[in-house]
């Protein structure tokens, strides 16, 4: 695929595809805020490219589920105020009805956001027709597109892939960066290779584990899906959160992880609440000796150390999803154990998007101490599944 730095954008109006899925709240006067800006902020190269470079912008971006319905609480305006305030510069927010008028008063260097593109149903269309119709008016507006969402690329979507076959195209700099990255994990990572998994549910990472567990020298554990594993393992784990249905799937991924010559990493210790609150009674119990009636909610202090311990000499560590209920303050040492002992690693550490990455900037670790932050939790665990990722692969057919 071509790179920002194989076009030519000197006086050209460039359609940018940018992920600014970002968290909002409502603040204290009613308004939506945003309360993490690092999609908004992961932009700003490609950005700050094609307006030194004498490019005319319009960004093309989503937030949260529209459905084709123009919903007021997901308007893009907190991203465009944000965006401007990080530019330097003015960012207008269009209506995609007003889009064409709006772009031929662009002067060199300016930047224009569309409003929520989702608002629109033909962006998510199954009918090809459809998003094809939407992708024509998008690409009207322009003379290039670049690809710069990493976290939309591995949907087929009229603003990912259709516009992208009409009119000449790159990768930005994030999306570029983050296929270098992934891509070279998946051809040859720096062993040991380690993969951190977390979350809720394992039926989310079937995939991914499925395709690493040959591939990887560790795979730890943690996570509201650990229950699944110790279930697996004949292992009580009270009212924690346990998918039943994928215990035989699970009890497979163990057994080809002994054959495989894997070491499976599974929590050693809990720490178990009464009920799912901050407030909640806690104890640290065994990871085989969870109280009827109990949940656990985060991995204990020997499982913290253990996970650091098998990520200090790591070679490459991946790390997907938290340890534990991370947004309250007595279950979220595991998660920052494990994101301090991949700060402090000497190894490639790739955090792969989504909680991971919101987590860091919550619980306050230096972003600069990892490889790389992922902006795609969807895409990065395709990616690692060994998936094609349709918003790369147009970008390769058409290159």
């Amino acid at each position: 695929m071509k790179s920002l730095d194989d076009i030519d954008v000197a006086g050209k109006t460039v359609l940018v595809r940018a992920d600014f899925n970002v968290p909002l709240a409502d603040g204290p006067d009613g308004v939506r805020v945003i309360t993490d800006d690092g999609r908004i902020r992961a932009a700003l190269p490609t950005l700050e490219h094609l307006r030194s470079n004498g490019a005319r912008v319009i960004v093309v971006a989503h937030l949260g589920r529209a459905k084709g319905e123009a919903v007021p609480e997901l308007s893009l305006r907190p991203v465009a105020e944000r965006l401007g305030e990080l530019l330097g510069a003015s960012v207008s927010l269009v209506n995609l009805a007003d889009a064409p008028a709006a772009a031929a008063t662009l002067k060199w260097g300016d930047v224009m956001l569309l409003e929520n593109i989702r608002f629109d149903a033909r962006e998510t269309s199954k009918v090809p027709e459809e998003r094809q119709a939407l992708a024509a008016e998008l690409a009207a507006l322009a003379d290039v597109y670049v690809s710069d969402g990493f976290g939309v690329v591995h949907r087929n979507q009229a603003s990912v892939t259709d516009v992208a076959r009409l009119l000449p195209n790159a990768a930005g700099r994030l999306v570029h960066q983050e296929a270098s990255v992934f891509g070279a994990i998946m051809a040859e990572p720096a062993r040991p290779f380690v993969v951190v998994l977390g979350g809720s549910k394992v039926s989310d990472k079937l995939g991914v584990i499925g395709s690493l567990i040959t591939r990887v020298d560790r795979l730890l554990i943690g996570g509201g899906m650990a229950y699944t594993f110790l279930a697996a393992q004949g292992h009580g784990v009270g009212t924690s959160l346990l998918e039943a249905d994928q215990v035989e799937t699970v009890r497979g991924f163990i057994e080809q992880a002994l054959s495989s010559g894997v070491e499976l990493v599974l929590p050693v210790d809990i720490v178990a609440a009464d009920r799912f609150a901050a407030d909640a009674q806690t104890e640290v119990v065994s990871a085989d000796a969870i109280p009827d009636g109990w949940m656990g909610l985060d991995i204990g202090p020997r499982t913290r150390e253990l996970f650091a311990a098998r990520i200090q000499d790591a070679g490459t560590v991946v790390w997907n999803g938290p340890m534990g209920v991370f947004e309250m303050t007595p279950f979220a040492a595991g998660t920052l154990a494990v994101a301090r002992a991949m700060a402090a690693s000497a190894a490639m550490t790739v955090i792969g998007g989504g909680d991971s990455a919101a987590a860091v900037r919550i619980l306050d670790v230096d972003e600069d101490r990892f490889t790389h932050i992922s902006t795609g939790g969807g895409a990065s665990l395709e990616f690692l599944e060994g998936k094609t990722l349709p918003g790369l692969a147009v970008l390769e057919e058409t290159a």
